[in-house]
């Protein structure tokens, strides 16, 4: 074999391979661009809340997989103060169908700045942190900007307070979904009953005494009613796969 016979074989190889990354590479960006087109033309979901829908979150973007393009706000929503001032830049410019929302349990919260507890949480010495009548007209706010985005509007009920709970005054839950059950109402949004749900779980599901998060058995059960609830609400003109 004669040396330039050698090195023309070497550059066919070269070039065979190259045309090959190169359709191997189209194909993919392809199938990319074809997966990103189909996710966009899925009805749109936002969800809002505190780390209570954290916990329901992934489990909902599996049951609605193919049927609507989840997302969840990427931070703790905490309190309604907190949600009037971030509110524009969470909702972005996407074009939202439904937006599922919460406000209540950070609300309720009293906060005390030398308790030693997770978040200083302190029923007996602290401060609530938005009382009743403030989380009143703090909500009504929030709900009329939702308004303003057109999308249909579901509005989750604040999860029970457990006993023993550092920070919070069970009950108080019963209370602040009351006030916002009358806003809803006012404004026609349908109501998520997670509280009612919720209520009748075991202590199998519950994270632990006076602790008012869920162990991931008990956030999957929150989350087939948030699943339930997204999908009666999504627009009937979108693409909807059965599931």
């Amino acid at each position: 074999m004669t040396r330039w016979t050698h090195s023309f074989r070497l550059l066919t190889m070269f070039l065979t391979l190259l045309c090959l990354t190169s359709i191997g590479t189209a194909q993919k960006n392809d199938d990319s661009k074809q997966g990103t087109r189909k996710d966009t033309d899925l009805p749109r979901v936002l969800i809002i809340g505190d780390s209570i829908s954290i916990g329901y979150t992934k489990p909902t973007i599996e049951l609605l997989q193919g049927t609507a393009h989840v997302e969840r706000v990427k931070a703790n929503c905490g309190d309604t103060k907190r949600g009037l001032q971030n509110l524009e830049r969470w909702l972005g410019k996407t074009d939202w169908d439904v937006i599922h929302f919460n406000w209540g349990l950070h609300d309720l919260c009293y906060r005390h700045p030398d308790s030693k507890t997770q978040g200083h949480r302190d029923k007996v010495n602290g401060t609530i942190s938005v009382p009743l009548d403030q989380y009143e007209k703090n909500l009504e706010a929030l709900v009329k900007q939702l308004e303003k985005t057109g999308a249909t509007l579901i509005w989750a009920t604040t999860t029970p307070v457990p006993e023993g709970e550092a920070g919070r005054v069970v009950g108080d839950d019963l209370k602040y979904n009351e006030v916002a059950a009358k806003i809803m109402k006012q404004h026609g949004i349908k109501i998520n009953d997670l509280h009612q749900l919720a209520s009748g779980f075991d202590a199998s599901l519950w994270a632990g005494p006076g602790n008012v998060h869920f162990k991931p058995a008990g956030s999957d059960k929150l989350a087939q009613q948030v699943a339930k609830e997204i999908k009666a609400a999504l627009p009937k003109n979108k693409p909807v796969s059965g599931r």
